[in-house]
């Protein structure tokens, strides 16, 4: 438990609790408990008696009234959300408020119970009810969603954020998904990916995909994004998230592909030269939970979590530009050079390995059902749904 404590109130390099406030939170979470803790780091209570002990009674009194007790696992820490807004105590908040009491979640951050795929096993066997990891991770369970990994169509954040929001998509791909066993609930919008390079790489930002050709482009299970980048030159290297870090010290790997705020948030800013913002894919997150799960729950409740999930949803899209001015601050701070490509810059990345190309139309039949299908899903980017985000770099 300490050291899952230490990883989720983070360090003082980043702007995070210094030793003082991380002794003070042991103290507190000896005390009144580990989400008791939390919380009150969260908020600005840790230093205050009173309002911990009001902290304590209100989470001992919330899960005591309610019907049902579940446990939502995350892989980011509480806080991350300054610079990744994954919302997850918003979520806890509305899912709790929304059920008027009904429910109350027991949050497992910081990888507690694991990340990515870990946790997408554990939500489809019924192990937590409710889990968030990214659209990528989920590809591996459901391999229709893999389909935002196709370059250059629904990159942008306000084309992701009208495509999930669709009829189209929830008619063809949501319901795919609960087939393999999980309820999609909210949608999490970061930015789009990026082509980051380790120092002593190149003397320059990458600009085009010359500039990557024949390095080793460390890259999730995704086989859309390992085609990705052989399509742009380089050499696809699957690396676990959990080793990309060193293996991008050691020279295994010379480049990854996350947002911005996400390499920010897990520790790059030792290790990078430069981050090109080329806008060719979404790197989104999703919350899920276990279908079964779901629909043994009351109406009102399965309402509740609906809602829940879409007013969450709407707060992490109004979160999403002061989010990344915060972490391109930081990452400039520590020397890193965030560049964004001219348009005839991603006009070339867009010849190289864009959705238009030929070599899709398998893929786009396979995990949409048609090239029709695909092309009613593109034209649903174009449409809003009544919900925006910034998508300005």
């Amino acid at each position: 438990m300490l050291r899952h404590a230490k990883k989720l109130i983070g360090h003082a390099a980043n702007g995070e609790p210094q030793q003082s406030e991380r002794r003070h939170f042991f103290s507190m979470m000896g005390r009144y408990g580990f989400t008791t803790a939390l919380i009150g780091a969260l908020g600005g209570s840790l230093f205050s008696e009173s309002a911990m002990a009001s902290i304590s009674r209100e989470e001992e009194a919330r899960e005591k009234a309610a019907d049902t007790v579940l446990v939502m696992a995350t892989g980011y820490r509480l806080g991350a959300s300054r610079a990744y807004p994954i919302m997850q105590l918003n979520f806890k908040e509305n899912l709790q408020n929304f059920s008027r009491g009904k429910l109350y979640v027991r949050l497992q951050p910081g990888g507690q119970l694991g990340a990515g795929g870990a946790l997408i096993t554990k939500v489809q066997n019924g192990t937590i009810a409710m889990a968030q990891h990214s659209i990528s991770n989920l590809s591996a369970f459901a391999p229709e969603v893999d389909l935002i990994n196709i370059p250059y169509w629904c990159g942008a954040n306000q084309h992701l954020v009208n495509l999930v929001t669709s009829s189209v998509w929830k008619d063809e791909v949501h319901g795919k998904v609960e087939d393999r066993g999980f309820k999609v609930l909210s949608y999490i919008c970061i930015d789009p990916r990026t082509v980051a390079v380790r120092q002593g790489l190149l003397d320059h930002p990458v600009r085009t995909p010359d500039d990557i050709r024949g390095i080793k482009f460390r890259v999730p299970s995704s086989q859309i994004l390992q085609k990705v980048y052989r399509l742009a030159g380089a050499n696809p290297t699957p690396v676990a998230w959990g080793e990309t870090s060193s293996a991008i010290k050691q020279g295994v790997a010379d480049a990854l592909d996350p947002s911005v705020e996400a390499l920010y948030i897990f520790g790059f800013t030792d290790v990078l030269a430069s981050i090109s913002t080329i806008q060719s894919v979404p790197d989104a997150q999703v919350y899920t939970c276990n279908k079964g799960w779901f629909d043994a729950r009351p109406a009102d409740v399965q309402d509740a979590i609906m809602q829940a999930s879409d007013v969450t949803f709407r707060e992490n899209l109004a979160k999403v530009p002061a989010a990344r001015a915060y972490a391109y601050y930081e990452m400039r701070q520590a020397g890193i050079d965030i560049y964004s490509p001219s348009d005839d810059e991603i006009a070339q990345w867009k010849a190289k390995c864009g959705h238009q190309l030929a070599t899709w139309n398998d893929l786009k039949t396979q995990l949409a059902g048609s090239l029709d299908k695909f092309n009613e899903l593109l034209a649903a980017t174009e449409v809003s749904n009544g919900y925006y985000v910034d998508s300005n770099a």
